[in-house]
Order: C-alpha cells, then structure tokens, then sequence
C-alpha cells in the first residue's frame, strides 16, 4: 500500500482504499468531492469528517459540486 498523509484515526481501511484510488496527499483530495468519496467502499462519514477538519486546518477544502 502506498504511503498517505492521513491520520491515523481514520482507522485502516480509509486510508488504503483512498491510496488505492490514487489519493495519498491532502492535496489530491481537492479536486474531488466529498460525496464521491463516500462512493470509495471503506470511505464513510467517520473518514470524510475527519479529512474535512485536516484540509480546512490547512487551508484547503474539497472540490465544490460541479466543479
């Protein structure tokens, strides 16, 4: 598995099945919304929570519906 950024209280499979999905970086995840993300299997409210309060922690945000 690739490495990610994420914290590690995402739990274990968050983390994976986003890094399988190309995003390993905070960085990656603005040019996606949270409800695709939500469609990842092992990516749910818990981890898009918690990956929205690190992204806006640094100044960042996911992509706007319809962007």
């Amino acid at each position: 598995m690739p490495a990610t950024e994420f914290p590690r209280r995402m739990g274990k499979v968050a983390p994976r099945e986003l890094a399988l999905h190309g995003y390993t970086r905070f960085e990656h995840l603005t040019r996606v919304t949270a409800a695709d993300l939500l469609k990842i299997h092992g990516v749910g409210p818990k981890a898009v929570r918690i990956l929205e309060e690190e992204l806006a922690a640094r100044g960042l945000s996911f992509a706007s519906p319809g962007r």
